[in-house]
């Protein structure tokens, strides 16, 4: 394990002078909020690296020498939010391996599948859902960890070459490259970061309370990097949001401690005292008519693109979903520009 600063500097030359490097991460989520980064792994020629974030050393030499380097991995959405949330970390390029046994037409495309398929090896699929915030990792978690990366570069050349049988290598670069943009970008908040099961039948007065709520909740849970609903479950957010200034205190459970009753309490009274203009509302679906000649070209768009997917051997919804097919027919130069070039290219005949 990877735990000190001297430890990262004798890796760094060797991984400096790699050909090629596999990466993934282990987070904590159920244990800590937000989620921590507790094990990164890397595998490089000769080399399965398990290195220790927890173990309070700087990793920016670590991500000063991934910067500019191409990066194998698997499912790389959640791992890009993480390293660049928690380090700061966005790589020059990655190769995703999912992503490139989609663009072959694979509807397995998870590790184990690949793994099996590709190599003959089998995986075993746990422990997903252990501590990796616990010191030290037992054998089978090293193991697991070191078996998400230890294969990535074998299965990446196999499907690599495939890519570029099919003339598909460039779609796949592409589609990396807004995986990346898309993960690092700042997130702007909405409602739907406090929405809640059962907010959707809230009054819009219940609703404020509730948004209040979410808020103070979100705000302590930060502050004893706890999950939310170890501070208050949803059930009893949404429950004292609904009852509003009637009964609250009996909604509250008694293990509550005086200082956080105080404060939900304090969130009520605020729920209650915002405006009526400017209470929140959360959107309804509103179903969209579509004018006739959009509807035919929305069906014209549909017939090719399904003519395409078949032809390619891929998932129609993979080169564009209904709702987009729906944006393009109502409006290809605004809403085409928001395509990759790989789905204009192959869309672009059947309007």
């Amino acid at each position: 394990m990877i735990a000190s600063d001297k430890s990262l500097e004798e890796l760094l030359p060797r991984l400096e002078a790699a050909e090629w490097i596999a990466m993934d991460t282990e987070a904590d989520s159920l244990h800590s909020y937000p989620e921590r980064l507790c094990l990164v792994q890397i595998s490089y020629p000769g080399g399965d690296e398990l290195i220790d974030p927890l173990a309070g050393f700087s990793l920016e030499p670590l991500w000063h020498t991934l910067r500019q380097r191409e990066i194998i991995m698997h499912g790389s959405d959640y791992d890009l939010r993480l390293l660049h949330r928690c380090g700061g970390f966005i790589p020059h390029a990655i190769f995703d391996t999912m992503l490139a046994e989609r663009f072959l037409g694979g509807t397995h495309f998870g590790l184990t599948d690949l793994a099996s398929r590709c190599l003959n090896v089998t995986l075993e699929k746990g422990p997903q859902k252990a501590n990796w915030a616990r010191r030290p990792l037992t054998e089978r978690m090293a193991i697991y960890a070191q078996n998400d990366t230890r294969y990535l570069h074998p299965i990446a050349s196999q499907l690599r070459a495939r890519l570029e049988e099919k003339h598909r290598l460039e779609w796949h670069r592409e589609a990396c490259d807004q995986l990346i943009a898309v993960c690092t970008a700042p997130r702007a908040h909405t409602h739907e970061d406090w929405r809640i099961k059962g907010g959707e039948h809230l009054s819009r007065r219940s609703l404020a309370i509730l948004r209040e709520l979410w808020q103070w909740r979100e705000s302590e849970a930060l502050g004893t990097h706890k999950p939310p609903y170890f501070i208050l479950s949803h059930e009893i957010v949404t429950d004292i949001a609904a009852a509003g200034a009637n009964g609250v205190e009996s909604l509250i459970p008694p293990h509550v401690n005086p200082r956080r009753r105080q404060a939900i309490l304090e969130a009520v009274a605020r729920g209650l005292n915002v405006p009526e203009d400017a209470l929140p509302v959360i959107p309804q679906f509103v179903h969209k008519r579509i004018p006739d000649a959009a509807h035919r070209r929305l069906d014209q768009l549909k017939n090719h693109r399904d003519e395409q997917a078949a032809a390619l051997g891929l998932d129609p919804s993979f080169i564009a979903s209904r709702a987009t097919l729906i944006n393009l027919a109502e409006n290809w130069e605004l809403h085409s520009k928001e395509l990759m070039r790989w789905q204009r290219e192959l869309l672009k005949q059947g309007i």
